[in-house]
């Protein structure tokens, strides 16, 4: 086809990209007049040096006329000068576009048609392009992939929960880590890595009105996700179903209890995973349920992934217990007798896997009926006999052997799979809690009332004047006199209050703030959310903010002040739960000092019964105490009588007695039988260290920082540094783009240090993962930048003005970002390197030859290297993308392969754990077999293409 210009043909300006395809519109005194459609422009160029470049599309390619015709051309035809083009629409019909009715948008599906065209790229955006590549396959393929971005510590346990759940698909589990020790992250971080591998699209989370202001915030500032709240007043403002409005929703528990017409809507939106906070507060029994457990339950059954956070799956009863679990899976959990029933066999469980991890007491054990036949009856006959027969094998392959039982065992038996249970024993790393109590003598206005008081009202006596309203109470109380005294010796700490009742937090916080001059912040349930997070913010300010925090019971739940390391119990709450709740306000990951807990009660009042009951009889303030709702069912009656009469001391420490001895045997029943299960299954070390290892490596942020210099500099975003640790971000005055993402308008401050990000909550958090991040390196990939580039290289050995051609290719697929195809290909890319004469030089000249010895070419200069060598290149370009067709089968059979065996491995064992383990849900195997055909599918349809040429002339000076 002739390179002459012809009226109608197509051309394009390599020096004004931005016009799009022009088409010639007249020839005269060897001048040409092109016309750009696209902006209504039109230049004249002298026809013997015009910057312009044909576009003739290649067979093969999709191109568009300028009515919107969609056709793959199959074959090229010449009239007068001008290309008529020949294609299959997307309805196999044939059709015919002539060049000059082409739409005015240019496209190039391969690099060097974009070279042909004069689009020559720096060196260093090439460069860039490739490393963005390496860089985004290394992460994919990352074992902590998903789990890198959010601005959390480094914590085993709780990256061992979302590593195991994170993968799953439609995950239902109750994550049930004790007080402090970080489900709401677990939480995050499961939800993240289920939006990362699209596994996730659309998630509610519901959560108590008090908390929903604290989830938005730690969502957003941990995890980079935006969640909508919808509450009343949005509802109330919607046209339509308010839920359908967001991808990512918060909403309080009391706007489904409220009104059934919010629950339906949040039913017909339809959700991918729920998560529901505080979950223990969900009443159940066999009787009957309660509303707000009803709602939970009918959006829990439409919704394929449900996570339930509670600190408290036992505590509550095993009633309670089941009532959780049968959210989870009621097909599974439906009759709570026979559920108690296997609670029982959690003990001989346990009993076997201790004498498994003692192997020199095996050849004893194998001589005891007992313990063969709870190994057959554990472990399946097949199972135990292989066992049996390789017990005398090396240590190195006994350890294997064991540890491969164990895992069956865990998998096989117990609530493991659905139940993640992190302990402060298992966890460690935590401070001491120190308890000091205060006596006080109690005031005369208290002892007249106190016989007929209510039990209520012995515990919290200012209720007794006036039910507690105004202040006349604080002339009668001396806890507000030591309160007052007690603070002259802590005028710097930061100090936690606690009250009952909101009127007695609001009465003290006033008697501080305007009479005693302490910078106080008042909480409680009859301020607003907004308000509530104000005083929360207020006290947790170092500088500036309040000293003190007088809360309502409210406080108890779901805050976290661990910056704080005194709390003081202004009464005691009679529920042992809510007592590990006021506690955990401090005591949980993160507190570095001693927590001080601090109590004035009176003496001889039913205030300090149930203070020695606490601290003496359950230990409650010293360690967490998982038995205390049981221990209040067993001996509540008593408690009450003792609280009732005070004076019996006798009785009193009969009760106390009664209640450590029972305490420490039912402490021991559960650490033989479900705890003990639970923390082998919650986080096994070996794996978890593993992850860890995986997390420090490819977290990599000096290398990370570098990369994302040069990723700022190339789009145009200025940056600045503060320190070692920092970078200021604002857009640019010449971006390639209009947006950068994750970029506002008015700028960033931004660190790419972990241990930074913890600490400063003012500057985003920048990781591999971060939306500005994984953005970024998107628009690098989806766009041309960087793909097509040309220089000059000194190579004495190569003929001067002879070419070498490097060609990056790279597996693309169109499928569903959900299926991760990369984690099955080993490599990122493909190169290959020619010479003018077909030679391979790939192992000869590398990457390193062309970033050291590389020389930029002016534009005018590359523009004719190119259009003097468009042939040759066009040939050696076609010669590489027919050899790397074999190699393509290669990679594609190897990735098939790997598919199978991953799946089928995974397939077998759930089908054998379903047969042993109700836990395993059928439609977990189906979605696992679906997920293999998927995979199947995009392998097929995938094929190495080329992204990216580079062609280097030799030169000899």
């Amino acid at each position: 086809m002739t390179e002459e210009f012809q009226i109608g043909q197509r051309w394009y300006s390599y020096t004004e990209a931005e016009l799009g395809l022009g088409v010639v519109t007249e020839l005269l005194n060897r001048r040409v007049t092109i016309l750009f459609p696209a902006t209504g422009e039109e230049r004249t160029y002298a026809q013997n040096n015009a910057p312009l470049s044909r576009i003739v599309y290649p067979i093969g390619d999709q191109i568009r006329d300028d009515e919107g015709l969609t056709i793959t051309v199959t074959e090229h035809e010449e009239s007068k000068g001008c290309v008529i083009y020949i294609g299959l629409d997307d309805q196999e019909r044939e059709q015919i576009i002539h060049e000059a009715s082409l739409e005015s948008a240019v496209h190039f599906s391969k690099p060097y048609e974009r070279l042909f065209a004069g689009q020559i790229d720096k060196l260093r955006d090439f460069e860039l392009r490739q490393e963005t590549v390496k860089f985004q396959h290394q992460h994919r393929n990352s074992a902590a992939y998903g789990l890198m971005g959010p601005r959390v510590q480094f914590l085993p346990h709780q990256f061992y929960i979302a590593s195991e759940v994170g993968k799953r698909s439609a995950p239902r589990v109750l994550l049930a880590d004790e007080v402090g020790l970080g489900k709401t992250i677990e939480a995050g971080l499961i939800l993240h890595q289920q939006l990362i591998l699209g596994l996730t699209k659309r998630a509610l989370i519901v959560v108590p009105d008090s908390l929903i202001h604290q989830w938005l915030v730690e969502m957003l500032r941990r995890f980079n996700l935006l969640f909508s709240i919808i509450d009343e007043g949005r509802c109330a403002d919607a046209e339509g179903n308010p839920f359908e409005s967001a991808q990512l929703v918060l909403s309080p528990l009391s706007l489904f209890t409220r009104d059934d017409k919010h629950l339906e809507q949040a039913k017909e939106a339809g959700w991918d995973l729920l998560i529901v906070d505080e979950a223990h507060h969900l009443g159940w029994s066999e009787e009957g349920a309660s509303h707000s457990y009803r709602c939970i339950e009918q959006l829990a059954l439409d919704t394929a992934g449900l996570l339930l956070l509670t600190a408290t799956p036992e505590q509550l009863g095993i009633e309670s217990h089941f009532a959780r679990l049968r959210l989870l899976d009621p097909d599974r959990y439906y009759d709570l007798e026979k559920f108690v029933q296997e609670e029982k066999d959690f003990k001989c469980v346990n009993q076997l896997i201790e004498q498994l991890q003692q192997p020199e007491n095996w050849q004893e054990a194998l001589s005891d009926k007992v313990f063969t036949d709870l190994l057959h009856r554990y472990l399946g006959d097949q199972a135990a006999v292989e066992l049996e027969q390789h017990l005398d094998e090396e240590p190195e392959q006994q350890a294997l052997l064991i540890e491969k039982t164990v895992n069956n065992l865990l998998d096989q038996h117990g609530t493991g799979r659905v139940l993640f249970r992190n302990t402060r024993d298992s966890v460690q790393g935590f401070p001491e809690r120190v308890l000091t109590t205060y006596p006080l003598e109690m005031p005369a206005a208290y002892r007249e009332q106190m016989a007929e008081a209510s039990m209520e009202k012995q515990l919290h006596p200012e209720t007794l004047i006036a039910d507690g309203v105004g202040s006349a109470w604080l002339l009668e109380d001396n806890r507000a006199d030591w309160i007052i005294k007690w603070l002259e010796d802590h005028r710097n700490d930061k100090v936690l209050i606690i009250c009952a009742h909101a009127q007695t937090a609001i009465t003290l916080e006033k008697q501080l703030r305007l009479f005693e001059g302490k910078r106080t912040a008042l909480f409680h349930e009859g301020m607003s959310l907004l308000e509530r997070d104000r005083a929360a913010a207020y006290f947790a300010d170092p500088e500036e903010g309040a000293q003190l925090l007088i809360c309502s019971e409210i406080g108890s739940e779901g805050r976290n002040f661990q910056f704080a390391h005194h709390m003081v119990m202004f009464d005691l709450p009679l529920n042992p739960d809510l007592l590990e709740q006021r506690i955990g306000r401090l005591d949980r990951i993160g507190q570095v000092r001693d927590v001080n807990i601090h109590v004035p009660f009176f003496t001889g009042s039913a205030q300090e019964v149930l203070l020695k009951w606490y601290a003496e009889g359950l230990s409650a303030f010293q360690q967490v105490c998982p038995t205390g709702q049981a221990m209040m069912q067993k001996f509540a009656a008593e408690l009450h009588q003792c609280m009732e009469a005070p004076e019996d001391t006798a009785a009193v420490a009969s009760l106390i007695t009664d209640t450590s001895l029972a305490q420490q045997e039912l402490l021991a029943e559960l650490q033989e039988g479900r705890d003990r299960l639970l923390e082998l299954n919650s986080c096994k070390p070996e794996k978890a260290e593993v992850l860890m290892e995986a997390l420090e490596e490819d977290s990599n942020s000096s290398q990370l920082a570098s990369y994302m210099g040069r990723i700022f500099d190339h789009f145009g975003v200025e940056q600045e540094t503060t320190g070692l640790a920092g970078v200021v971000l604002h857009p640019g005055d010449h971006m390639l783009n209009a947006h950068f993402p994750g970029l506002p308008e008015d700028g960033m401050t931004a660190t790419f240090q972990r241990s930074e990000a913890l600490s400063r909550e003012d500057m985003q958090f920048l990781s591999w993962e971060h939306p500005m991040v994984s953005g970024s390196m998107e628009m690098m990939l989806e766009g041309s930048y960087g793909s097509s580039t040309l220089c000059t290289m000194k190579l004495l050995p190569l003929k001067a003005g002879s070419l070498l051609v490097e060609a990056i290719f790279r597996i693309q697929s169109i499928s569903d970002s959900s299926l991760n195809l990369q984690c099955f290909l080993p490599e990122a890319c493909v190169r290959k390197v020619l010479d003018s004469n077909g030679n391979d030089l790939t192992g000869v000249i590398t990457e390193q030859h062309f970033a050291s010895l590389g020389k930029r070419v002016g534009k005018s200069v590359a523009y004719n290297l190119v259009k003097h060598t468009r042939e040759e290149i066009g040939q050696l370009a076609t010669q590489m993308e027919n050899q790397v067709v074999d190699l393509e089968v290669e990679l594609l059979n190897q990735a098939r392969q790997q598919v199978t065996d991953e799946y089928q491995i995974e397939k077998e064992r759930l089908v054998a754990l379903s047969k042993v383990n109700p836990n395993i849900r059928q439609d977990e195997i189906d979605a696992l077999i679906q997920q293999e055909a998927r995979l199947h599918d995009a392998l097929d349809d995938a094929a190495l293409k080329m992204d990216s040429i580079r062609v280097a002339v030799v030169t000899h000076e």
